[in-house]
Protein backbone atom coordinates (compact mmCIF):
# COMPACT_ATOMS: atom_id res chain seq x y z
CA UNK A 1 0.00 0.00 0.00
CA UNK A 2 2.67 2.57 1.12
CA UNK A 3 4.42 1.78 -2.46
CA UNK A 4 1.47 2.46 -4.28
CA UNK A 5 1.02 5.57 -2.43
CA UNK A 6 4.49 6.46 -2.91
CA UNK A 7 3.81 5.61 -6.92
CA UNK A 8 0.73 8.06 -6.57
CA UNK A 9 2.00 10.35 -5.50
CA UNK A 10 5.11 10.54 -7.72
CA UNK A 11 1.99 10.88 -10.84
CA UNK A 12 0.53 13.44 -8.78
CA UNK A 13 4.03 15.47 -8.75
CA UNK A 14 4.66 15.00 -12.16
CA UNK A 15 1.20 16.19 -13.32
CA UNK A 16 1.95 18.87 -11.24
CA UNK A 17 5.10 20.02 -13.31
CA UNK A 18 4.05 19.67 -16.34
CA UNK A 19 1.34 21.30 -15.88
CA UNK A 20 1.21 24.08 -13.86
CA UNK A 21 5.25 25.16 -14.51
CA UNK A 22 4.70 25.94 -18.14
CA UNK A 23 1.24 27.84 -17.21
CA UNK A 24 3.25 29.69 -14.05
CA UNK A 25 6.09 30.63 -16.40
CA UNK A 26 3.43 32.45 -19.06
CA UNK A 27 1.59 34.29 -16.38
CA UNK A 28 4.91 35.34 -15.14
CA UNK A 29 6.15 36.19 -18.68
CA UNK A 30 2.32 38.12 -18.89
CA UNK A 31 3.46 40.59 -16.46
CA UNK A 32 6.74 41.61 -17.60
CA UNK A 33 5.59 43.91 -19.84
CA UNK A 34 6.43 47.34 -17.91
CA UNK A 35 10.58 46.96 -17.27
CA UNK A 36 11.95 46.30 -14.34
CA UNK A 37 8.51 45.41 -12.34
CA UNK A 38 5.41 43.55 -12.51
CA UNK A 39 2.43 44.76 -13.81
CA UNK A 40 -0.83 43.83 -15.51
CA UNK A 41 -0.41 46.36 -17.93
CA UNK A 42 -0.21 43.34 -20.93
CA UNK A 43 -4.01 42.80 -19.58
CA UNK A 44 -5.51 46.04 -19.49
CA UNK A 45 -3.99 46.71 -23.11
CA UNK A 46 -5.64 43.26 -24.04
CA UNK A 47 -9.03 43.74 -22.39
CA UNK A 48 -9.27 47.55 -23.74
CA UNK A 49 -8.96 46.62 -27.04
CA UNK A 50 -12.11 46.66 -29.59
CA UNK A 51 -11.03 43.78 -31.32
CA UNK A 52 -11.11 41.75 -28.16
CA UNK A 53 -14.32 43.33 -26.97
CA UNK A 54 -15.98 42.65 -30.75
CA UNK A 55 -14.27 38.91 -31.13
CA UNK A 56 -15.10 37.89 -27.19
CA UNK A 57 -18.73 38.95 -27.89
CA UNK A 58 -18.85 37.27 -30.87
CA UNK A 59 -17.86 34.12 -29.29
CA UNK A 60 -20.00 34.05 -26.54
CA UNK A 61 -22.94 34.91 -28.85
CA UNK A 62 -21.62 31.84 -31.32
CA UNK A 63 -21.19 29.85 -28.20
CA UNK A 64 -25.06 30.21 -26.66
CA UNK A 65 -26.34 29.25 -29.67
CA UNK A 66 -24.32 26.53 -30.60
CA UNK A 67 -25.65 25.27 -26.75
CA UNK A 68 -29.37 25.69 -27.74
CA UNK A 69 -29.02 24.09 -31.03
CA UNK A 70 -27.14 21.36 -29.48
CA UNK A 71 -29.99 21.02 -26.46
CA UNK A 72 -32.66 21.05 -29.08
CA UNK A 73 -30.82 18.33 -31.46
CA UNK A 74 -29.50 16.02 -28.72
CA UNK A 75 -31.56 15.67 -25.62
CA UNK A 76 -34.96 14.61 -27.88
CA UNK A 77 -32.53 12.36 -29.78
CA UNK A 78 -30.88 10.44 -27.20
CA UNK A 79 -34.05 10.30 -25.46
CA UNK A 80 -36.07 8.78 -28.32
CA UNK A 81 -33.06 5.91 -28.85
CA UNK A 82 -32.87 5.29 -25.34
CA UNK A 83 -36.86 4.40 -25.07
CA UNK A 84 -37.22 2.87 -28.43
CA UNK A 85 -34.49 2.66 -30.44
CA UNK A 86 -31.66 1.20 -28.19
CA UNK A 87 -30.18 -1.25 -30.81
CA UNK A 88 -29.53 2.16 -32.45
CA UNK A 89 -27.55 3.31 -29.71
CA UNK A 90 -23.86 1.97 -31.16
CA UNK A 91 -24.26 3.84 -34.24
CA UNK A 92 -25.44 6.85 -32.50
CA UNK A 93 -22.44 6.75 -30.29
CA UNK A 94 -19.98 6.07 -33.75
CA UNK A 95 -21.79 9.04 -35.88
CA UNK A 96 -21.54 11.78 -32.83
CA UNK A 97 -17.44 10.10 -32.26
CA UNK A 98 -17.08 11.51 -35.96
CA UNK A 99 -16.26 15.22 -35.43
CA UNK A 100 -12.90 13.23 -33.59
CA UNK A 101 -12.25 11.71 -36.79
CA UNK A 102 -12.36 14.08 -38.98
CA UNK A 103 -10.69 17.40 -39.07
CA UNK A 104 -12.60 20.69 -38.80
CA UNK A 105 -10.36 21.35 -41.79
CA UNK A 106 -11.82 19.12 -43.86
CA UNK A 107 -15.66 20.05 -42.80
CA UNK A 108 -15.46 23.54 -43.65
CA UNK A 109 -14.05 23.44 -46.64
CA UNK A 110 -16.77 20.98 -47.45
CA UNK A 111 -18.85 23.59 -45.89
CA UNK A 112 -17.32 26.22 -48.19
CA UNK A 113 -17.99 23.85 -51.52
CA UNK A 114 -21.61 23.32 -50.58
CA UNK A 115 -23.05 26.23 -49.64
CA UNK A 116 -20.96 28.75 -51.86
CA UNK A 117 -23.03 31.69 -53.66
CA UNK A 118 -23.35 29.08 -56.63
CA UNK A 119 -24.86 26.46 -54.82
CA UNK A 120 -28.39 26.39 -54.45
CA UNK A 121 -28.10 27.59 -50.37
CA UNK A 122 -25.42 29.98 -50.75
CA UNK A 123 -25.30 30.45 -46.81
CA UNK A 124 -21.78 32.13 -47.43
CA UNK A 125 -23.06 35.13 -49.35
CA UNK A 126 -23.93 36.73 -46.36
CA UNK A 127 -23.29 37.34 -42.97
CA UNK A 128 -26.24 36.08 -41.41
CA UNK A 129 -26.02 33.09 -43.12
CA UNK A 130 -22.15 32.07 -42.58
CA UNK A 131 -23.00 33.02 -38.69
CA UNK A 132 -25.62 30.31 -39.50
CA UNK A 133 -23.75 27.62 -40.50
CA UNK A 134 -20.72 28.55 -38.12
CA UNK A 135 -23.22 27.76 -35.23
CA UNK A 136 -24.20 24.52 -36.81
CA UNK A 137 -20.19 23.84 -37.21
CA UNK A 138 -19.72 24.82 -33.96
CA UNK A 139 -22.37 22.01 -33.34
CA UNK A 140 -20.75 19.15 -34.94
CA UNK A 141 -17.51 19.94 -33.06
CA UNK A 142 -19.04 19.82 -29.74
CA UNK A 143 -21.84 16.65 -30.76
CA UNK A 144 -19.42 14.03 -29.14
CA UNK A 145 -19.23 15.75 -25.47
CA UNK A 146 -22.57 17.09 -25.61
CA UNK A 147 -24.15 13.74 -26.55
CA UNK A 148 -22.21 11.62 -23.61
CA UNK A 149 -23.55 14.11 -21.13
CA UNK A 150 -26.72 13.83 -22.18
CA UNK A 151 -26.69 10.18 -22.70
CA UNK A 152 -24.86 9.55 -19.07
CA UNK A 153 -27.17 11.74 -17.57
CA UNK A 154 -30.39 10.19 -19.32
CA UNK A 155 -29.08 6.46 -17.64
CA UNK A 156 -28.73 7.27 -14.41
CA UNK A 157 -32.83 7.46 -14.49
CA UNK A 158 -35.98 5.03 -15.45
CA UNK A 159 -36.62 7.00 -18.48
CA UNK A 160 -39.40 4.30 -19.45
CA UNK A 161 -40.89 4.49 -15.86
CA UNK A 162 -41.36 8.25 -15.84
CA UNK A 163 -42.07 8.38 -19.54
CA UNK A 164 -45.44 5.59 -19.39
CA UNK A 165 -46.59 7.31 -15.54
CA UNK A 166 -46.88 10.81 -17.55
CA UNK A 167 -48.44 8.89 -20.66
CA UNK A 168 -50.78 7.81 -18.46
CA UNK A 169 -51.93 11.25 -17.15
CA UNK A 170 -52.56 12.08 -20.41
CA UNK A 171 -49.17 14.19 -21.14
CA UNK A 172 -47.64 15.13 -24.44
CA UNK A 173 -44.38 13.99 -25.83
CA UNK A 174 -43.18 17.86 -25.69
CA UNK A 175 -44.66 17.98 -22.03
CA UNK A 176 -42.69 15.15 -20.89
CA UNK A 177 -40.02 16.05 -22.65
CA UNK A 178 -39.80 19.79 -21.27
CA UNK A 179 -41.81 18.94 -17.49
CA UNK A 180 -40.08 15.19 -16.82
CA UNK A 181 -36.98 14.18 -19.06
CA UNK A 182 -35.22 17.87 -19.38
CA UNK A 183 -35.33 18.98 -15.28
CA UNK A 184 -34.18 15.42 -14.84
CA UNK A 185 -30.84 15.14 -17.08
CA UNK A 186 -30.60 19.23 -16.22
CA UNK A 187 -26.94 18.66 -14.57
CA UNK A 188 -25.61 16.63 -17.49
CA UNK A 189 -26.66 18.96 -19.92
CA UNK A 190 -25.48 22.17 -18.28
CA UNK A 191 -22.27 19.54 -18.31
CA UNK A 192 -22.38 19.60 -22.18
CA UNK A 193 -22.72 23.39 -22.20
CA UNK A 194 -19.97 24.37 -20.15
CA UNK A 195 -17.91 22.04 -22.35
CA UNK A 196 -19.44 23.51 -25.29
CA UNK A 197 -18.94 27.16 -24.26
CA UNK A 198 -14.74 26.23 -23.30
CA UNK A 199 -14.63 24.94 -27.23
CA UNK A 200 -16.06 27.54 -29.41
CA UNK A 201 -14.11 30.35 -27.01
CA UNK A 202 -10.74 28.56 -27.87
CA UNK A 203 -11.72 27.52 -31.71
CA UNK A 204 -10.12 28.87 -34.71
CA UNK A 205 -10.20 26.52 -38.50
CA UNK A 206 -13.75 27.31 -38.92
CA UNK A 207 -14.24 30.75 -37.96
CA UNK A 208 -10.75 31.18 -39.83
CA UNK A 209 -11.89 30.20 -42.74
CA UNK A 210 -15.15 31.21 -42.82
CA UNK A 211 -13.96 34.85 -41.84
CA UNK A 212 -15.99 35.23 -38.93
CA UNK A 213 -14.96 37.63 -36.19
CA UNK A 214 -14.33 35.12 -33.40
CA UNK A 215 -12.28 34.84 -30.24
CA UNK A 216 -9.86 32.12 -31.56
CA UNK A 217 -8.45 33.83 -34.93
CA UNK A 218 -7.93 37.19 -32.82
CA UNK A 219 -5.90 34.86 -30.44
CA UNK A 220 -4.23 33.50 -33.03
CA UNK A 221 -3.23 37.45 -34.47
CA UNK A 222 -2.27 38.95 -31.19
CA UNK A 223 0.22 35.71 -31.15
CA UNK A 224 1.83 36.47 -34.57
CA UNK A 225 2.16 40.30 -33.67
CA UNK A 226 2.49 40.52 -30.26
CA UNK A 227 4.84 39.74 -27.06
CA UNK A 228 3.22 40.04 -23.63
CA UNK A 229 -0.22 40.51 -24.64
CA UNK A 230 -0.46 36.97 -25.96
CA UNK A 231 0.88 35.37 -22.86
CA UNK A 232 -2.25 37.34 -21.16
CA UNK A 233 -4.70 36.27 -23.89
CA UNK A 234 -3.26 32.45 -22.99
CA UNK A 235 -4.30 32.67 -19.30
CA UNK A 236 -7.16 34.67 -19.68
CA UNK A 237 -8.29 31.80 -22.10
CA UNK A 238 -7.01 29.23 -20.12
CA UNK A 239 -8.76 30.58 -16.77
CA UNK A 240 -11.95 31.09 -18.98
CA UNK A 241 -11.75 27.04 -19.60
CA UNK A 242 -10.83 26.37 -15.85
CA UNK A 243 -13.62 27.99 -14.88
CA UNK A 244 -16.08 26.44 -17.19
CA UNK A 245 -14.89 22.90 -15.55
CA UNK A 246 -15.66 24.33 -12.37
CA UNK A 247 -18.73 25.42 -13.06
CA UNK A 248 -19.45 21.63 -14.25
CA UNK A 249 -18.04 20.17 -10.37
CA UNK A 250 -20.11 23.07 -8.90
CA UNK A 251 -23.79 22.10 -10.56
CA UNK A 252 -22.73 18.64 -9.87
CA UNK A 253 -22.39 19.00 -6.07
CA UNK A 254 -25.31 21.00 -6.05
CA UNK A 255 -27.78 18.21 -7.74
CA UNK A 256 -25.99 15.82 -5.42
CA UNK A 257 -26.70 17.45 -2.36
CA UNK A 258 -30.11 18.57 -3.64
CA UNK A 259 -30.94 14.78 -4.11
CA UNK A 260 -29.62 14.24 -0.74
CA UNK A 261 -31.79 16.91 0.56
CA UNK A 262 -34.89 15.61 -0.90
CA UNK A 263 -34.11 11.76 0.25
Amino acid sequence: MKTNRIWSWLALAFGIIYFVVPLLGTLEFSLRMRRGTYSLDAYWVILSDPRFQQTFGYSIIMAIATIIIGIVLVVPTAYWVRLRLPAWRPVLEFITLLPLVIPAIVVVFGYIRLYNTASILPLTGSAMGTNILLAFGYTMLALPYMYRAVDTGLGSIDIRTLTEAAESLGASRITIMANIILPNVLVAVLSGAFLTFAIVIGEFTMAALLNRPAFGPFLQLIGANRAYEPAALAVIAFAITWICMGLIQVVTRFNKSLAATKR
